[in-house]
C-alpha cells in the first residue's frame, strides 16, 4: 500500500488553508450598493444618495458599502435601467417618466398643472394610492422603495412664455414620455425627446429652445445661461422615484434589509424637508447672475394653461387609473 508523502501532504493542507481563508474573507466581503444617477451633488438627489452612503457607512460599516455615482459618471439616462436589471447596478433614482414601460400609473406625475404645489405632490406620494405605485413594478423585476421629491418643474424658454399660445412653435425638450409629448403638441409646440446631459448643447445650439426643470437642475447645469426667460410656472412636481433590483433586494439578509429600509425612510425624510430650500437658493442664485427675465405666472394664468393641456389627458386616464388621477386632485385640499 501507498501512503503519500509528506510534502504532498503539506501541500494538501496548506490548499485546503488558503481556500479557508479566501472563503472566509470572501463572506466577509462587505455588499455592494452602486448608486447612480444623473444630477449633480448638490442637488436635492445628489444630496439624498451622499447622505444614504453617509447613514450606511456608519450604521452597515464593513456589511454594506455604498458607491454613489453623480452627473452620470457611471451611466446616463439611456443606460441606467438596463444596468439595474443586470444587477450591474443596485440604486436609482430617476424620473417616473424613465420608468414608462415598466408601469403606466407613474405617468400621473407627468400631468402639467395637476398638483398646485410640492405639499400638495407630498400629500398624494404620502397617500395609500401614491404608496401603491411603488410596487407597480415589482413583476418586471424593480421595487420601489420611496418617492424624492426634487420640487416644482419650471419653464424657461428664449421668448416670454405668459399665455398657452405662446408656446405655439418652440421646440420643447421633453423627458422620454408620451405623455409629457402629447401636451407639449396640445399647445402646439414641437416635442422633442432628449436626454438629461444633453439639454445645455440643445439648447445652445439651438436643436431645442426650451425645456423645464426644477431650480435646482436649471442652477447646477446652467441652463440659465442659455436661456433668456424662466417662467415660474410650477406646472409639474420633479420627483425621482428611489428603485432598486427587485432579486437583489429580496436576496439581502432580512436584519441588513431592514436596516437599509429603515436608513432610506430616514433619507427620505431629510430629501423631502430640504428640496424646497434648495430649490429657493437656487433659484435665487440665478436671479443674482442678472442672466435672466424671471416671469411668475398668476393663478389664472395657470388654469389657462391647465386649460389648454388637460384635454392631452384623456387618452392616458384609463392607463393611469382615474380613482389615481382623483385622488391626486383631491391631494390639492389641505387636510
Amino acid at each position: 500500500m501507498k501512503y503519500p508523502s509528506v510534502r504532498r501532504v503539506l501541500l494538501g493542507m496548506l490548499t485546503g488553508f488558503a481556500l479557508a481563508g479566501a472563503l472566509t474573507a470572501q463572506a466577509a466581503d462587505p455588499i455592494l450598493i452602486k448608486f447612480s444617477h444623473i444630477t449633480a451633488d448638490n442637488t436635492p438627489k445628489g444630496k439624498g444618495a451622499l447622505l444614504f452612503k453617509k447613514m450606511v457607512d456608519e450604521r452597515l460599516a464593513g456589511k454594506v458599502e455604498v458607491q454613489v455615482y453623480s452627473n452620470s459618471s457611471l451611466y446616463g439616462d439611456g443606460k441606467e435601467m438596463e444596468a439595474l436589471m443586470l444587477n450591474e447596478v443596485q440604486m436609482l433614482a430617476p424620473a417616473p417618466s424613465k420608468l414608462e414601460q415598466y408601469t403606466k400609473q407613474l405617468q400621473l406625475f407627468d400631468m402639467m398643472f395637476l398638483f398646485d404645489n410640492m405639499a400638495a405632490a407630498q400629500r398624494f406620494q404620502n397617500s395609500d394610492k401614491g404608496k401603491a405605485m411603488l410596487k407597480s413594478m415589482e413583476d418586471k423585476g424593480i421595487t420601489g422603495l420611496a418617492f424624492w421629491l426634487n420640487g416644482m418643474r419650471q419653464l424657461t424658454a428664449n421668448k416670454p412664455l405668459i399665455k398657452p399660445s405662446d408656446a405655439r412653435g418652440l421646440k420643447f425638450r421633453v423627458q422620454p414620455s408620451d405623455l409629457q409629448a402629447a401636451q407639449y403638441s396640445a399647445l402646439r409646440a414641437v416635442p422633442r425627446k432628449m436626454s438629461f446631459a444633453e439639454i445645455y448643447q440643445g439648447l445652445q445650439t439651438g436643436v431645442v429652445n426650451a425645456q423645464d426643470n426644477p431650480w435646482s437642475n436649471i442652477y447646477s447645469q446652467k441652463f440659465y445661461e442659455v436661456q433668456k426667460y424662466m417662467i415660474e410656472s410650477d406646472h409639474a412636481i420633479g420627483n425621482y422615484v428611489l428603485i432598486t433590483n427587485t432579486k437583489f433586494w429580496n436576496s439581502l439578509p432580512t436584519d441588513i434589509r431592514s436596516q437599509l429600509e429603515e436608513i432610506v425612510a430616514e433619507v427620505t425624510t431629510e430629501v423631502n424637508k430640504q428640496a424646497a430650500e434648495v430649490n429657493e437658493q437656487a433659484k435665487q442664485a440665478i436671479l443674482d447672475s442678472g442672466k435672466v427675465e424671471l416671469i411668475t405666472l398668476t393663478p389664472e394664468q395657470r388654469n389657462a394653461w391647465r386649460d389648454a393641456v388637460s384635454p392631452a389627458w384623456k387618452k392616458f386616464e384609463a392607463q393611469i387609473g382615474a380613482d389615481v388621477i382623483e385622488a391626486a386632485k383631491a391631494a390639492n385640499q389641505a387636510n
